[in-house]
């Protein structure tokens, strides 16, 4: 006997499959879709009505990854352009980032992965500051975060 074949999926229930799954923004779900062939039309349907019905938000997905990123260390540099990438639009991507202490959130994770102790030596300054720029902080947050250690000292 042969397999039945299940009727192709919509472009909606794999739309909602995603979503079960994370938060997606719009841009991300429209490649997710194409790269399943669906028609433009169909995607733009489906994709407007997830809007409508608050399934779909780029603001709900631009706040998730910015938390996840944060808490995972990343600064604000890096997290822009992961957004960016993403499709988010760069003035939602200003006011997620713009609350947040990014001098203090470099010290920490410089203090996570080097330590309490500040770094004494210009190799040991120039290695923790590589690590906090390839981390995604800017380089005054950076100068505050190992300058920070130095200033508690006294």
């Amino acid at each position: 006997m042969p397999a039945r074949q299940s009727p192709a999926p919509s472009a909606r229930r794999v739309a909602m499959d995603c979503l079960a799954r994370r938060e997606h923004s719009v841009l991300e779900l429209r490649r997710k879709l194409a790269a399943r062939d669906f028609d433009s039309a169909e995607i733009d349907a489906t994709l407007a009505g997830l809007q409508a019905d608050g399934l779909l938000s780029d603001a709900r997905f631009a706040e998730a990854f910015a938390r996840g990123r944060i808490r995972r260390g990343q600064g604000p540099v890096k997290i822009r352009l992961e957004l960016e990438a993403r499709g988010i639009a760069g003035e939602l991507v200003s006011e997620i980032l713009d609350g947040e202490d990014w001098a203090a959130l470099a010290n920490a994770a410089r203090r996570k992965r080097f330590g309490q102790n500040p770094p004494r030596e210009y190799r040991e300054r120039a290695r923790q500051a590589r690590f906090l720029q390839q981390r995604g902080f800017a380089m005054g947050d950076i100068q505050a975060a190992l300058g920070a250690d130095a200033d508690d000292e006294d």
